[in-house]
C-alpha cells in the first residue's frame, strides 16, 4: 500500500481490517477452544524429546560427528584485515605425511564464490583478503595435529594495505572512495520519505547513537562431516539454519547438480542468525571430494568467532519532534550500518532498520535514510531482531529526551503516541490487528516493583556481589522502559514457503503413529515440540516420530525472522488435516456412508482420541482398525503467508507479513564509585498471538531478554582497525544465570489471522526491546546522557563522551 489514499479511503479500509481481524480473532480462539487436545496436544506445556539428552550430555552435536578412517580439516585464515595476495605456496604442506589435501581457490571446479543474497565473497581468497579470518586454504590430514601443522607450512607472501574501517567516511566518500570490492562499496541504501518532509512541531530533540558488534555466541562452535558418495557428489550432516540454501550454494560452487548433495542437519548448539551463512560447508564437501574420504571441520571457538557474520555495528542520528500535548508529529533519521567485508544478509537487515526507525508509534512525517556499506571490518548479517534492536536503541533513547523536553511521564508519552489498529506505518503499510503496543505499555508499568536497596540487602545482591563490596549508601535505583516492534516473517514480496509430509501408519507395535517430515533446522526454538503437538492435535494420535530434517523434503526455509512455527508449523498443520480427511473419506467409503459424507467426511466424522467417530450414525472404529484395513495415509504441503510487496524507490510498500509488539520495564541498581551495574529485575509485556507451547514460549522470551541485555551492558566484539580483538569467552563477557534476573512476564494472546492456531513468533521481540529498557534504567540512576552501546564502566564514572570520533549529525 502507498500514502496515495486519502484519509477517508484509510479510515474505511482501518475499519474493514479491524474489523476483518476481530472476527478472525474470535473464530481463531473457539477453534482453539474446541480442540480435543491429548496431555501433549497444542496449548500444553510438552517437554522437549532432546531435553534429557542435552541435560545430561548424551545429545550428539555436530561437533561430535565421528566416522572410522575420516580426516580432520583445517581453514589457513588470512591474519591482515586487507592485503594483496602475492604468492601461495603450498608444497611444504603437502609434503607431510598424513596429510590428505590441501585447497585453494585454484582447487574450486565450481562457481568461484557464494552468498546469502549476494554471491560476493570468495570460497577462498585469491589475490586479495578483505578482512581479518578471511579463508586462504583449507587442508585435510589423518588427526587435527597434522592438519594444524600442514596450515604451519603454507607460505602466504601477503602486502598489506591499509584497511577502511570506518562505515561513516565510507558514505561521506561516496563514489570518490576506492571501491573495497568489484560490486561497490554500498550494499544498499535507502530513502524514505513519508508525509512532509518540512513540517515540524513545536518541541524538537535530536541525538546521535552508536551501537557495538555482538556476537550471536552460541555454545556449539561450526561442525560438518562430509561424505563423498559414488554418484560424485556428497552427503553432509552439519549445523545449519537453513539446509537448502547450503545445498544451493555448495553445489554451486562444487560444479555439481543440487540433487548430488543431500544434507541432514546435525545437532545444533545454538544459532540466533549466525549459522544462516555458508561458513566451513563447501570447504568440508570439497575436501571431501577431492580425497575420497569422510572429512569433519570444526571450528574452536576464536576460529568461530573469525568465521562467522556478526550483529551490524550502527551509527544513528535522530531528530523528533511533538506538539506540546506530547502527540509525535515528525521523525527524521539517519542509519549508517556496517557491512563489513562482504553483503551476507545486510541488504535485508538494513530494510528492517529503515522501516522500524520510528518505533511502534503513530508519526505522519518520517524522513530516514539509511546505508549499510562494506568495510575490511569482519562481514555482519542476521542476528535475533534482524536490525531492529540498532535502530530501538536510537528511538527509545529519543522518546525519553522527549519526555524530559515535555515534562511528561515516559509510559504515558508512549501510551499516547502507541501504534493502533488502522494506523499508518512510515512505509504506507496500513497497520492490521493485533498490535496491542498501548497494552503492553501499559502491562509493564503496572506490574509491582522490587523492594529498594536499604543496609538490609544481602551483599550478593548489589552489583558486583560480594567480591565488589558495594556500599548501600552509594547505589543509585534506576527504572527503565521501551517498547518496540518486529516484523515476522520474510519480507518484501519474498515468495516464502515451508514444505511438510505427515504420514500417519501402523507402527511396530501394530499402534498408530505419525510420521512427520520436514527440512526445519530445529536450533533450540522448539519446532521438535510443537510439530508434534499440531500432529497430535489435528489426528488424534499420541506417537508422533519427528524424521531427520534434511533436503530429501522440500525446503522449510531458514529457522530465522520468527517464522517456523507460522510457516512450517501451518505446513505441518495443512499436511496434517489433508491427512485427516484421506482418511475419514476412505472410512465413509467402507462404511457405505452416501457419496456426498465420502467428499465431505467431516460433516459426520470426527478423528478423537484415536478413533473415527460419528455418534450420529452410531459409527464407532479405532484409528488401529481403519489403517490396517487400507494401509497407511500420506500427504505433502506447502505453506505460504500473504503476498507482500518490494520496497518502492521512497520507502514506500506493503512490504512487512505482520508484527508481533513487546514492552520492557527495567530495574537496575548502579554504584557510583565502581562502575557497576546490576539488573535487579526484568518485566516483559509481548504480543504473542497464540500459546502453542507455555514453556516453551517462557524460554524463548527469557533468551531474548538475556541477549538483549547483553546487548546493553556487557557484550562487544571489538574491533580495532579491522582486527578482532577479543575473539574468546576470556574477553567476550556473555550475561550469565547471576547477571539475569528472574522475568516478570505476561502474555498477550490475540490471535494472528492467517497464522496456524493464530500464532506468533516469539523470539526476537524481546531483544529489540530489552536493551533500550535497560539503558533507560541506567539513565535514570544516574543522570548521565548514555548514547552507545553496551554501556561501558567509564561511561557511568568518567566523564561524558562523545559517542565516536566526533558525533554523527544529520542532513
Amino acid at each position: 500500500m502507498t500514502n496515495s489514499r486519502s484519509p477517508g479511503d484509510q479510515a474505511l479500509t482501518a475499519q474493514a481490517a479491524a474489523a476483518q481481524a476481530a472476527a478472525a480473532q474470535a473464530a481463531a480462539a473457539q477453534a482453539l477452544t474446541a480442540q480435543t487436545l491429548t496431555d501433549q496436544g497444542v496449548g500444553r506445556s510438552v517437554p522437549r524429546p532432546d531435553g534429557a539428552a542435552k541435560i545430561d550430555g548424551t545429545f550428539p552435536y555436530a561437533g561430535d560427528l565421528f566416522l572410522p578412517g575420516m580426516l580432520h580439516a583445517r581453514t589457513l585464515r588470512s591474519p591482515h584485515p586487507r592485503a594483496r595476495i602475492r604468492r601461495i605456496d603450498t608444497a611444504a604442506a603437502r609434503r607431510i605425511p598424513g596429510v590428505a589435501a590441501v585447497v585453494t581457490a585454484a582447487d574450486v571446479p565450481g562457481r568461484a564464490t557464494y552468498g546469502l543474497i549476494v554471491a560476493d565473497q570468495p570460497v577462498f581468497a585469491a589475490d586479495v583478503v578483505r578482512y581479518q579470518g578471511e579463508p586462504v586454504a583449507a587442508v585435510a590430514a589423518r588427526d587435527a595435529r597434522t592438519a594444524a601443522r600442514a596450515l604451519a607450512a603454507i607460505d602466504v607472501d601477503y602486502e598489506p594495505l591499509p584497511p577502511v574501517t570506518d562505515p561513516e567516511w565510507i558514505v561521506d566518500a561516496g563514489a570518490d572512495a576506492d571501491p573495497l570490492h568489484p560490486d561497490g562499496n554500498i550494499f544498499r541504501e535507502i530513502h524514505l520519505r513519508h508525509g512532509d518532509p518540512d513540517t515540524r512541531g513545536e518541541v524538537e530533540v535530536s541525538d546521535s547513537y552508536v551501537v557495538g558488534m555482538q556476537d550471536q555466541a552460541f555454545l556449539g562452535c561450526e561442525a560438518a562431516l562430509a561424505v563423498p558418495a559414488a554418484d560424485g557428489g556428497v552427503d553432509m550432516r552439519v549445523a545449519t539454519q537453513w539446509l537448502h540454501s547450503d545445498r544451493e550454494q555448495v553445489a554451486a560452487c562444487l560444479g555439481i547438480p543440487e540433487h548430488r548433495v543431500r544434507l541432514t542437519l546435525a545437532g545444533v548448539g545454538g544459532a540466533f542468525g549466525g549459522r544462516e551463512d555458508i561458513t566451513l560447508q563447501i570447504h568440508g564437501a570439497l575436501l571431501a571430494r577431492v580425497t575420497g574420504q569422510p572429512v569433519r571441520i570444526r571450528y574452536d571457538r576464536v576460529e568461530s568467532f573469525l568465521g562467522h557474520p556478526h550483529r551490524h555495528p550502527a551509527r544513528l542520528w535522530f531528530r523528533h519532534t511533538a506538539s506540546r500535548g506530547g502527540q509525535l508529529v515528525s521523525v527524521h533519521a539517519r542509519v549508517i550500518m556496517d557491512g563489513g567485508a562482504y553483503a551476507s544478509s545486510s541488504p535485508a537487515v538494513l530494510t528492517n532498520a529503515v522501516t522500524h526507525a520510528a518505533g511502534p508509534y503513530r508519526v505522519r512525517h518520517v524522513v530516514v535514510d539509511g546505508w549499510v556499506v562494506r568495510t575490511n571490518n569482519p562481514p555482519c548479517g542476521a542476528m535475533r531482531g534482524f536490525g531492529v534492536p540498532q535502530v530501538a536503541f536510537g528511538h527509545e533513547a529519543q522518546m525519553d529526551r522527549l519526555a524530559d523536553a515535555l515534562g511528561m511521564d515516559p509510559v504515558e508519552l508512549r501510551r499516547r503516541n502507541a501504534l493502533e489498529p488502522g494506523d499508518v506505518l512510515p512505509t504506507g503499510q496500513i497497520v492490521a490487528a493485533p498490535m496491542p503496543s498501548r497494552e503492553a505499555i501499559a502491562t509493564v508499568a503496572a506490574r509491582p516493583l522490587p523492594p529498594p536497596v536499604s543496609q538490609r540487602t544481602p551483599v550478593t545482591s548489589l552489583p558486583g556481589g560480594r567480591l565488589a563490596g558495594s556500599d548501600p549508601s552509594r547505589i543509585r535505583r534506576g527504572v527503565g522502559y521501551a517498547l518496540a516492534y518486529k516484523n515476522l516473517l520474510f519480507s518484501e514480496g519474498f515468495d516464502d514457503s515451508a514444505t511438510a509430509r505427515v504420514r500417519l501408519e501402523l507402527g511396530p507395535d501394530g499402534t498408530p503413529r505419525v510420521v512427520v517430515h520436514s527440512a526445519c533446522a530445529e536450533v533450540g526454538q522448539g519446532f521438535v515440540t510443537i510439530a508434534g503437538q499440531i500432529a497430535r492435535t489435528e489426528l488424534g494420535v499420541d506417537q508422533v516420530l519427528l524424521a531427520p530434517a534434511d533436503t530429501t523434503i522440500g525446503s522449510a526455509g531458514s529457522t530465522s525472522a520468527s517464522r517456523q512455527t507460522w510457516m512450517s508449523g501451518g505446513a505441518v498443520r495443512a499436511a496434517a488435516v489433508t491427512v485427516a480427511a484421506k482418511l475419514l473419506a476412505r472410512v465413509a467409503g467402507r462404511l457405505g456412508l452416501p457419496a456426498d459424507v465420502v467428499a465431505q467426511p467431516r460433516r459426520v466424522l470426527t478423528l478423537v482420541g484415536g478413533e473415527i467417530v460419528a455418534s450420529e450414525a452410531g459409527v464407532r472404529m479405532s484409528v488401529a482398525d481403519a489403517l490396517a484395513a487400507d494401509g497407511p495415509v500420506e500427504a505433502v504441503e506447502v505453506f505460504r503467508h500473504r503476498r507482500t510487496q518490494p520496497l518502492g524507490p521512497d520507502g514506500q510498500g506493503d512490504i512487512h507479513v505482520a508484527f508481533a509488539v513487546a514492552a520492557h520495564r527495567a530495574v537496575v541498581d548502579v554504584d557510583v564509585d565502581l562502575g557497576l551495574v546490576r539488573v535487579v529485575s526484568m518485566a516483559l509485556a509481548q504480543d504473542v498471538g497464540m500459546v502453542l507451547n507455555p514453556m516453551a514460549l517462557r524460554g524463548q522470551v527469557e533468551g531474548g531478554t538475556a541477549q538483549g541485555l547483553g546487548l546493553a551492558l556487557m557484550e562487544e566484539l571489538v574491533v580495532e582497525g579491522g582486527v578482532v580483538r577479543n575473539p574468546t569467552f576470556h574477553d567476550y563477557v556473555l550475561p550469565t544465570t547471576a547477571d539475569i534476573p528472574a522475568l516478570d512476564f505476561v502474555a498477550l494472546t490475540y490471535p494472528q489471522p492467517g497464522a496456524p492456531y493464530g500464532v506468533k513468533g516469539v523470539g526476537e521481540a524481546p531483544t529489540c526491546s530489552a536493551t533500550p529498557a535497560v539503558v533507560a534504567a541506567v539513565r535514570a540512576a544516574i543522570g548521565r546522557d548514555l548514547r552507545r552501546v553496551p554501556i561501558r564502566p567509564d561511561d557511568l564514572i568518567g566523564p561524558e563522551r562523545m559517542v565516536g570520533p566526533e558525533r554523527m549529525v544529520g542532513p
